[in-house]
């Protein structure tokens, strides 16, 4: 006969396994829910800059749309990073991120930019923004593909990616706010080709440094903090939307820059 007593024991033991395997199963939904956060809370900012974009007229809601996909590009930036911190990357968290991307950084800028500059232009001005629009999704999805078939992350990207295109716009913005206030831009016919530009950079095939395998040597974090009171002196006269203007300016060169000289070297 079996012992009542070992019986109970068996099943209090059995029970407490439970218990903790439900527990794990609990922490890790948890954790797989943070990362797909911070894209939502992308998609959230995206929303409300095209919502400020397409209800209001006058350029101050222009800059807090554009202050707005400032701060998607913000929540982007972690999402991906908190998964890996978390181990819980997923296809699902892939997917929700390129849909987030194409709404925060290729419709919301792609209205903001038609009613900030390119609406005088008409039709072509319309052409413009779906271009840039068009050429984010194009890059969104080769992206994935490329992604798929490496298994593994790369030094370059290929093309500018659609977050810097976009910081690049939104940068113009609030610079073009600080310096000028209220008053509507002038030179339509140039914003309209730096969106053309920045689509087509896109979808090209320059290579632009991810900054992936990046080692915080003691060189690297004495480089970042002199360009950081660099940028602050600067600042001290100046917008910081304008430095920052500067540095996308130069990254985008650097990398046509580098293209061309592997090219024709």
């Amino acid at each position: 006969m079996n012992n009542p007593v070992e019986s109970t024991s068996v099943a209090e033991l059995l029970e407490q396994k439970s218990s903790q395997r439900k527990k794990r199963l609990s922490l890790h939904n948890m954790l797989f829910i943070l990362p797909n956060a911070f894209t939502l809370a992308s998609i959230f900012c995206g929303l409300y800059a095209i919502l400020r974009s397409v209800t209001e007229n006058d350029q101050e809601a222009l800059y807090q749309a554009a202050i707005a996909i400032f701060f998607a590009g913000f929540f982007d930036m972690f999402d991906g990073r908190v998964a890996r911190l978390t181990k819980t990357q997923s296809d699902f968290g892939v997917e929700l991120d390129s849909l987030a991307d194409v709404i925060s950084f290729g419709v919301a800028p792609a209205i903001m930019m038609y009613k900030w500059a390119l609406w005088p232009l008409g039709f072509v001005g319309f052409l413009g923004a779906f271009f840039y629009l068009a050429c984010g999704a194009i890059r969104l999805a080769r992206f994935n593909v490329l992604a798929f078939r490496l298994q593994k992350p790369s030094s370059f990207f290929v093309g500018l990616p659609i977050p810097l295109a976009a910081s690049m716009l939104i940068m113009l913005v609030i610079a073009h706010f600080k310096l000028f206030g209220g008053l509507p831009v002038q030179r339509h016919m140039l914003v309209f080709s730096l969106v053309m530009f920045l689509g087509g950079l896109m979808v090209s095939n320059v290579p632009y440094w991810s900054f992936k395998d990046l080692r915080f040597s003691p060189k690297v974090v004495a480089i970042a903090f002199a360009g950081a009171i660099l940028i602050w002196l600067i600042g001290l006269r100046y917008p910081v939307s304008i430095c920052l203007v500067a540095l996308l300016g130069i990254y985008i060169v650097a990398g046509l820059g580098r293209a061309f000289f592997l090219k024709f070297r």
